[in-house]
């Protein structure tokens, strides 16, 4: 659910669930929610000093908080062409820019960023397209430099084959996109793998279509228009009702996880 890309060729029946949410009037697109993505910029602690690097900035909700911080300078790398371009209106300055390309093949130089994180978009990959883009992370930090996520995780640790399997095969039917999440010590264990140490996790509640989570990313006049456009749109409507109930399904086996480390 990383972007929001607005195309007339697809409609509600067809298009992956982000794009529906967001078409409704959802921006807040991370399991976690804002909670998630504030605990996220909490342990990174972005100052003026830092050069930061985004994976999958989509509707720039993330990117306009560390923007607010004023980092030594932003880079926003973006795959989907016309939202890198409207981001770039929007957002972009001399020292905020938005680039057209792959989270795994960024194309910008090794070793110089303090601060790359992404958000609702590891999920969404392969295990081993998830390795890649963590590579890449750790290809772009200097050397201490930190890195985080904001992703969905299983539970518990010793969750069974079969409803791992369930939970992959229902989530990604109903947001049409594969998604492949993980426990939280094959998280941690990606994370080592691809030379990250020091990794601190917290695990948020994942209720991102549940009223109580609404308001409190949306507000209450975000929620309300949300709640009404839902009404005008039938098509939308049941795609939205069909991910809540499966997410309440397998609610028991999912949580928003959030990690932050150090390139080793």
């Amino acid at each position: 659910m990383h972007t929001a890309t607005v195309q007339s060729s697809l409609d509600s029946r067809h298009a992956p669930g982000h794009w529906v949410l967001a078409r409704l009037g959802k921006r807040v697109l991370r399991p976690g929610g804002l909670e998630a993505t504030s605990l996220l910029l909490e342990r990174l602690s972005i100052s003026n000093n830092d050069r930061v690097v985004e994976f999958a900035p989509g509707l720039g909700i993330t990117a306009r908080r560390i923007i607010d911080s004023h980092p030594a300078s932003y880079t926003g790398v973006e795959r989907d062409e016309e939202v890198a371009r409207k981001l770039r209106v929007n957002l972009g300055s001399e020292s905020i820019r938005f680039v057209n390309a792959c989270a795994q093949e960024s194309g910008l130089e090794a070793g110089r960023a303090d601060v790359v994180l992404g958000e609702a978009m590891l999920t969404m990959q392969p295990v081993e397209t998830k390795r890649k883009i963590i590579a890449e992370a750790a290809r772009l930090l200097r050397p201490a430099g930190r890195y985080g996520i904001h992703e969905i995780a299983l539970v518990p640790e010793d969750i069974s084959a079969e409803i791992r399997q369930e939970i992959r095969a229902g989530m990604s039917k109903v947001i049409h996109h594969g998604v492949t999440a993980q426990t939280v010590g094959e998280w941690e264990g990606l994370l080592a793998e691809c030379g990250f140490k020091d990794i601190h996790v917290k695990l948020v509640p994942f209720r991102l279509l549940e009223p109580t989570r609404l308001i409190a990313d949306e507000g209450i006049c975000g929620a309300v228009r949300f709640a009404m456009n839902m009404v005008r749109m039938s098509e939308a409507r049941e795609r939205v009702l069909t991910m809540r109930r499966t997410f309440r399904r397998f609610a028991p086996h999912l949580t928003a996880i959030v990690a932050t480390c150090t390139k080793g």
